[in-house]
């Protein structure tokens, strides 16, 4: 199934599309990934594998915590006793790049509803506090940040992250 058949509206099903292109692009290259989003076909013969997307991963730090207030709260407690922090982006690929004149440590995307993308900044489906702190403090220690609302943004800044912000 190719990634527009799996993105609908929701956050996570943007999440699910940019993985599966990027599985595609893992063991396939870019330009064979392009192909496959639109015709749902892989032509093998033209493999340029990108195997530095081995490591991109989901950070799990929010969604679905139960069907009541109580399961919430008790699972809600459990994720934060494992490390999970408010604020962290949502994807993480732990790959430096060198792109003049900055060294980057590393890509983070944050994704958003694609139906939430403000018209402004500061509107509805912006930032949360707590990830615009994150932000920062990526901005201050050389790693990539950018926020995706569809799997194609997503996509486009990771190219743009691989080829050198171009």
């Amino acid at each position: 199934m190719i990634p527009s058949k799996i993105a609908k509206e929701s956050e996570s099903s943007h999440q699910v599309a940019f993985f599966s292109y990027c599985a595609v692009a893992e063991n396939h290259g870019f330009s064979v990934a392009d192909r496959w989003a639109k015709t749902g076909e892989i032509d093998a013969s033209q493999s340029d594998p990108v195997r530095s997307l081995q490591w991109i991963h989901h950070i799990p730090n929010g969604g679905s915590r139960g069907d009541n207030a109580k399961s919430r709260k008790i699972q809600g407690a459990k994720m934060k006793a494992e490390g999970v922090r408010r604020g962290v982006a949502d994807i993480f690929l732990p790959v430096p790049m060198f792109h003049e004149p900055t060294q980057w440590h590393g890509l983070y995307i944050e994704m958003k509803k694609p139906a939430l993308k403000p018209k402004t900044c500061r509107g509805k489906g912006g930032l949360e506090p707590e990830q615009i702190e994150f932000r920062k403090h990526c901005n201050e220690h050389n790693f990539g940040y950018a926020v995706c609302y569809t799997w194609e943004e997503a996509v486009h800044v990771l190219k743009k992250y691989m080829g050198g912000w171009k």
